[in-house]
């Protein structure tokens, strides 16, 4: 079995409102990091896994996403993989 080292970022839709975002924002600003136009919030969750090959991995890791990491009806989700 081959063993993986994967990154999940988890982020709201971008039609869907972030007050988090919104909130990070302009604390940015007013701390001085002007020019900031827009400033989304999200997660990240590293997960070893093992699998069969890269496509088992994939599949294990799009069900985790569907089913727990990610809100789907909300959220977009993207990983990372790497192989160890």
């Amino acid at each position: 079995m081959d063993q993986f080292a994967v990154k999940v970022f988890v982020r709201l839709r971008p039609s869907v409102l972030d007050p988090a975002g919104e909130a990070t924002k302009s604390a940015s600003i007013k701390l001085g990091a002007e020019g900031i136009k827009s400033l989304r919030v999200g997660k990240m969750i590293e997960v070893k896994i093992e699998g069969n090959g890269e496509n088992e991995v994939r599949e294990k890791i799009d069900l985790l996403c569907d089913r727990l990491f990610a809100n789907t009806v909300i959220e977009d989700y993207e990983y990372s993989l790497e192989k160890l």
